[in-house]
């Protein structure tokens, strides 16, 4: 099999991370999690006492941080060297990263770093702005949603695996929150791309997740329309 580009965006719980891993791992590919990026860049920008705020300090520390995946049982994430695969999901980290990923120059600085892992093809990405900005001629490309109960439920058990505990209700009002800033800023906003193709994991398990592009990704290569794949968003 030819080797593609695959992307796959959407808002936080929507299954995207864990499709995109599994995918990439089935077929071979580089697995890059570019929300894992921004989340790293946060953590640097709370670990060195700067600003959130200041757009120009957080610009001048992403010029001079270095973010890497290491490729094991799990993906881990390094920050300069360190694995932060952990510390990147606390609730510091979870309330700064939509303001530092608002940012023109630092998304030019994580761009440059994402088009550059996945310029020799064979690379799954996800991320809010995959399909329509980093690679908007991807061969695959797909918008991942999901109801907000069944997102916040999921990212509730993420959390507590990560040792915190929130209600129900304040996860909700959090992704609510959060979907709102990545969709209404000026750059790079959330969206999907007119090309993508929409798929609602509410009800789907992973693996059926995965079934769904790895179909869609096995037709590019005969040269067909998803057919499997197709047939399971039409009952959807």
């Amino acid at each position: 099999m030819r080797k593609i580009l695959i992307a796959i965006d959407g808002p936080a719980g929507s299954g995207k991370s864990t499709t995109a891993k599994l995918v990439a791992r089935r077929l071979g590919y580089v697995y890059i999690d570019t929300g894992a990026m921004y989340r790293a860049m946060t953590l640097k920008v709370l670990t060195s006492k700067v600003d959130p705020a200041n757009e120009q300090g957080v610009t001048e520390l992403a010029k001079k941080t270095e973010i890497s995946f290491v490729e094991g049982s799990d993906l881990r994430v390094m920050l300069d060297g360190a694995d932060v695969t952990d510390a990147i999901r606390s609730e510091d980290v979870n309330g700064n990263v939509s303001l530092i990923s608002s940012y023109p120059d630092v998304r030019e600085i994580m761009v440059a770093k994402q088009r550059a892992i996945g310029a020799g093809k064979g690379c799954v990405m996800d991320g809010r702005d995959i399909g329509t900005v980093v690679f908007p001629d991807a061969e695959l490309k797909f918008y991942m949603i999901a109801d907000i109960m069944e997102r916040a439920k999921r990212r509730q058990e993420e959390l507590s695996d990560n040792g915190v505990e929130l209600p129900i209700h304040q996860v909700v009002k959090e992704l609510k929150e959060r979907d709102r800033k990545d969709s209404t800023r000026d750059n790079s906003p959330l969206k999907k791309a007119d090309d993508a193709i929409e798929l609602d994991t509410t009800k789907l398990t992973i693996e059926e997740q995965v079934e769904i592009v790895l179909n869609y990704a096995r037709d590019i290569n005969v040269g067909s329309e998803g057919s499997v794949g197709k047939e399971e968003m039409q009952r959807k």
